[in-house]
C-alpha cells in the first residue's frame, strides 16, 4: 500500500510547526527591501559623487589613490589601470567567501529568514559592489588624455578604457541578480539550487569579472609611458598575469559549487564537463599569456585562495566543508601540450582541452574517490569523458583566443568568431545533455526503519530525544533491478543544521541498507535518492510541515512504501506549481540572454584590443613578447 501521510496527524503537525517562526517561501518583507534598496542607493550616490568630483577637480582623493598605486600594486600601469585592479581583486575574494558561506547556509539551515538575516549575504554584496566599483574607478579615473586606442568614448573629450566598462558592466549584472532574485522567489518560489537563473547571475557576472580585469591590464601596460625605473621586473608581471588566470580558473570553478559540497540537483555527468570547461580556458590562457609554468602557477594561486575559503567556511565560521576540484594533473596536460605547440595557439588549446578530457578526467576520478561527497562511479565513465572531452577543448580553444587577443595577435575576425560561436554551442549542447532526466514509472522503494534509542547515535544537529529521532533503514526496491548499477544510492538528510549524506550498500539486488543513522526530526529533510544514467529519482522519507508554502509533514513510520518520483518535486518543494510554464521558459530565456550578451561584450573588448593594440613585431611573428606587451 502507498503511504503519502502517516504517523501524527497533519493537523498536529502543522500545529507544532506553526509554534516556530516560519521562513518566507516567496519575497523578502517589504521593510527590508526599502533598507536594502536604501543602503545600495546610497552607495551608488556616493560613488557618482566620488566620480564627478573627481572628473570636475572638486575632489582628489581618487587622483591621490591613483599615484599610490601607481607606485606599489600597479607598478607599470597608469592610476586608471592600478587603482581599480587590487580593489576589484580583493573584492572577488570578499565574495566568494560570501558565497561559499552562504551556499553551505543555505544547505544546512534551508532558507533564509530574510535575505538581510542572513550574515554571509554581506560579504557577497560587499564584493559585488567592489566589482562595480572597480569598473567605475577604472572609467572616471582618466581625465585630460585618451587611456590608448582601444578606448571607449563616453562625450567629446572623456574617453574610458574598454577594460574598465566591461568590469563595470560585469559588477553591474552580479548586483542584478540580487533584486531580480527576490521578483523571481515571488513569482516562482524559492529554487534552492545553485543554477537558479538569477543565482547564475551572480556568479556569472562575478567570475567573467576576471576577463575585464584582464583586458584593463593589457591596456594599462601598453598605456604606461612612465620610466624604464618604474616598469616591474619580469617575475612580477608573471605573477600577475598568473593571479588573473588563476582567478579565471576560480570563478568558473564557483558553478561546481552543489557537486563540491556533496548535493548537486543535476546529473553527475555536468561535473567533468565543468571541471574540463574551466581548466580548459583558464589554463590554456594562463600559459600562452604568462608563460612557461602558467599554468602550474595559476593552479596554485588557485588551490591557495579556493582550498583557504573552504578552511575559513569549514574551521573558524563552523559550517560545511567544500571540496576542491584538484586541476594540477589538467595543468601538467597543457605544460606537456605547450612543449611541442606554444607557437600554434589554437592547436595548443585544442590539444591541451582533449588531454584535459582524458588523462585530466582519469585524475579527477581518482582524487573524487578521496575528496568528494559522490565520488565518479563507473556509471560515467564513457558519457562524462566524453562531455570532459567537449568542455575541455571549447574552453581550451576560447582560452587560445582569450590569450591571443590580449597579446594583440589574435587570428582573423571571422574565424575568431566562427571558433568562439562554436565553442559556446558545443558547450550549450553538452549542458542540454545533461539536462536530459527521466524518471522511470511504476517504481517504488519499501523502507523499513530501525528507530535509535535516544543518546544511542548521534546525527548533526541531534541532542538525544524524541525530538531528535534517527532511525537505520533497509530499503526494497520494485521492480529489484530498478537501481542496480547506478552513479548514487543514497539517503541524504539537509537543511536540519547539519547535512546527511549516506552511500547505501547492496545486499543482494534491489535490497539495499544504510550504513548510520539518518534524522527524522525537526526541520531535516531526509530522501531516498537514485541516480542511474538519466533517471533522477528520489523517495521522501521525512519532510517537515512547512506552513509557509501550505505543505504538510511526510512522516517516517516503521514501515512504508512510497513511489520514486522526480526529486526536484522534494529538494525544491518551495517551488510554486501554479505558474504557467511558458512564463517561467521566458523568464529564462531574457536572463539567457542578458547571459549571452555579458560573454558577447568581453568578447568584444578582447577583440577590440587584439585589433587596435597589436603585439610589436617580434611577438606577433611568434618571438617572445616583449615587456610592454
Amino acid at each position: 500500500m502507498l503511504d503519502h501521510l502517516t504517523g501524527r496527524g497533519a493537523g498536529t503537525a502543522l500545529r507544532l510547526a506553526a509554534e516556530t517562526p516560519a521562513k518566507p517561501a516567496g519575497g523578502a518583507a517589504l521593510d527590508q527591501i526599502l533598507i536594502a534598496s536604501g543602503g545600495a542607493a546610497a552607495l551608488t550616490a556616493a560613488l557618482l559623487v566620488l566620480g564627478w568630483g573627481h572628473r570636475s577637480g572638486r575632489i582628489t582623493v581618487l587622483e591621490r589613490l591613483a599615484r599610490l598605486a601607481e607606485r606599489g600594486p600597479g607598478r607599470g600601469t597608469p592610476g586608471w589601470a592600478a587603482l581599480p585592479t587590487p580593489v576589484a581583486m580583493v573584492s572577488l575574494l570578499i565574495a566568494l567567501l560570501g558565497m561559499y558561506w552562504d551556499i553551505s547556509l543555505h544547505i544546512s539551515h534551508g532558507r533564509d529568514e530574510g535575505p538581510l538575516a542572513n550574515i554571509a549575504h554581506y560579504p557577497i554584496l560587499i564584493g559585488l559592489f567592489g566589482i562595480f566599483t572597480a569598473g567605475v574607478l577604472a572609467v572616471v579615473l582618466p581625465k585630460g588624455e585618451r587611456p590608448g586606442a582601444a578606448s571607449v568614448r563616453i562625450t567629446r573629450d572623456w574617453h574610458a578604457p574598454a577594460g574598465g566598462v566591461l568590469l563595470a558592466g560585469a559588477g553591474f549584472y552580479a548586483l542584478l541578480g540580487f533584486p531580480l532574485d527576490d521578483v523571481w522567489h515571488r513569482i516562482f518560489g524559492q529554487d534552492v539550487t545553485l543554477w537558479g537563473p538569477t543565482h547564475l547571475m551572480l556568479i556569472g557576472g562575478a567570475g567573467l569579472s576576471l576577463v575585464a580585469m584582464m583586458v584593463l591590464e593589457r591596456e594599462g601596460r601598453r598605456a604606461f609611458r612612465g620610466p624604464a625605473s618604474q616598469q616591474p621586473p619580469g617575475w612580477v608581471r608573471y605573477v600577475r598575469r598568473s593571479m588573473h588566470a588563476g582567478g579565471l580558473l576560480i570563478g568558473l570553478s564557483v558553478f561546481q559549487a552543489e557537486y563540491d559540497f556533496g548535493v548537486p540537483q543535476f546529473r553527475l555527468v555536468h561535473q567533468p564537463l565543468l571541471i574540463a570547461l574551466a581548466a580548459g580556458c583558464a589554463l590554456v590562457a594562463a600559459r600562452l599569456w604568462a608563460g612557461r609554468g602558467g599554468a602550474v602557477s595559476a593552479v596554485a594561486f588557485y588551490m591557495l585562495v579556493r582550498g583557504g575559503v573552504s578552511v575559513l567556511v569549514g574551521w573558524p565560521i563552523g559550517e560545511l566543508w567544500a571540496s576542491v576540484p584538484l586541476y594540477f594533473a589538467e595543468a601538467l596536460c597543457v605544460e606537456a601540450a605547450a612543449l611541442l605547440l606554444a607557437r600554434r595557439p589554437l592547436a595548443l588549446g585544442a590539444v591541451s582541452g582533449a588531454l584535459i578530457g582524458t588523462a585530466g578526467f582519469g585524475a579527477e576520478y581518482a582524487w573524487s574517490q578521496v575528496a568528494f561527497r559522490l565520488p565518479w562511479t563507473p556509471d560515467i565513465a564513457a558519457e562524462g569523458m566524453a562531455m570532459a572531452v567537449a568542455g575541455g577543448v571549447a574552453g581550451g580553444l576560447c582560452g587560445a583566443l582569450l590569450a591571443e587577443g590580449l597579446q594583440g595577435r589574435a587570428p582573423r575576425p571571422a574565424a575568431a568568431r566562427g571558433i568562439f560561436a562554436g565553442a559556446i554551442l558545443v558547450v550549450a549542447a553538452a549542458v542540454a545533455n545533461g539536462l536530459l532526466i527521466t524518471v522511470p514509472p511504476d517504481r517504488t522503494a519499501t523502507v523499513t526503519l530501525t528507530v535509535q534509542p535516544p543518546g544511542s547515535a548521534r546525527t548533526p544537529g541531534a541532542a538525544g530525544g524524541e525530538a531528535q529521532r534517527t532511525a537505520g533503514a533497509r530499503i526494497e526496491f520494485s521492480p529489484a533491478d530498478a537501481v542496480d548499477g547506478a552513479a548514487w544510492v543514497t539517503v541524504t538528510g539537509w537543511q536540519g543544521e547539519g547535512l546527511h549524506v549516506d552511500h547505501l550498500v547492496r545486499e543482494r539486488e534491489g535490497v539495499y541498507r544504510t550504513t548510520e543513522p539518518m534524522p527524522l526530526h525537526g526541520q531535516w529533510k531526509t530522501l531516498i535518492r537514485v541516480h542511474d544514467g538519466r533517471t533522477l529519482a528520489g523517495v521522501p522519507i521525512y519532510l517537515p510541515a512547512d506552513p509557509a508554502i501550505g505543505a504538510r509533514e511526510v512522516a517516517a513510520p516503521a514501515r512504508f512504501t512510497r513511489a520514486l518520483q522526480g526529486e526536484r518535486t522534494i529538494l525544491q518543494r518551495e517551488l510554486k506549481t501554479d505558474v504557467p510554464g511558458w512564463l517561467w521558459a521566458a523568464c529564462s530565456a531574457v536572463v539567457l540572454l542578458c547571459t549571452l550578451a555579458l560573454v558577447l561584450s568581453l568578447g568584444w573588448g578582447v577583440a577590440r584590443i587584439a585589433r587596435l593594440l597589436p603585439a610589436p613585431a617580434a611577438a606577433a611573428s611568434g618571438a617572445p613578447a616583449e615587456a610592454g606587451t
